[in-house]
């Protein structure tokens, strides 16, 4: 089976004097979900810059292929003056939104809406959509249930891992039960 993601022997730091990771390597095959944590500042996040090209590395390849990510602040990740559906119908396909609604218990109606009008977690819960209804071979999840409630954690959680049949998932964390209960895979960085 083919890597959705393969980093090889990838060195970056923002200083050469102090590196963040030095020939650090990971594969990502179809069906897998990888956690990565770490300490504040060890750098989790500037791998996912890194993997989405937005930095590059000082030594190593990255090869990817089509990805979509949910950030961990939502707010930053949608336009403010644009409602929340005419930015998911600009990235992707309509099909089966009303089963992820129902699943992420997110009212239709709150898509109609503005970025600001709606709580953190129901603007998370919109991104999670809007990363899924892309239909992306891997999937980059920052922190995406740190904004929701416990039960709600879990339901899109395990709607997430529903579509490990169509993808691959990096998962940033803070949270080791998470990360436990849900990755192939933990990595420390």
């Amino acid at each position: 089976m083919e890597n959705l993601l393969e980093v090889k022997n990838l060195s970056f730091g923002y200083t050469k004097e102090r590196l963040l990771f030095k020939d650090f390597s990971i594969t990502l095959k179809k069906g897998e979900i990888k956690g990565i944590v770490g300490e504040s500042g060890a750098g989790k996040s500037t791998l996912f810059d890194l993997i989405l090209g937005e930095l590059k590395p000082l030594s190593g390849e990255i090869k990817t292929c089509r990805i979509s990510e949910v950030f961990q602040d939502p707010y930053s990740s949608f336009h403010p003056s644009y409602s929340l559906l005419n930015q998911i119908k600009d990235v992707a396909s309509l099909e089966d939104i009303q089963n992820y609604l129902k699943v992420i218990n997110l009212d239709s109606k709150l898509l109609e809406k503005l970025p600001h009008e709606l709580s953190g977690g129901e603007l998370q819960r919109a991104s999670i959509l809007r990363a899924i209804l892309m239909k992306p071979d891997l999937l980059l999840l920052d922190e995406p249930t740190s904004a929701l409630d416990n039960v709600t954690q879990l339901e899109v959680m395990k709607m997430l891992l529903k579509n490990l049949d169509s993808m691959a998932m990096l998962l940033i964390t803070h949270d080791i039960d998470l990360a436990e209960w849900c990755c192939d895979e933990i990595i420390n960085v």
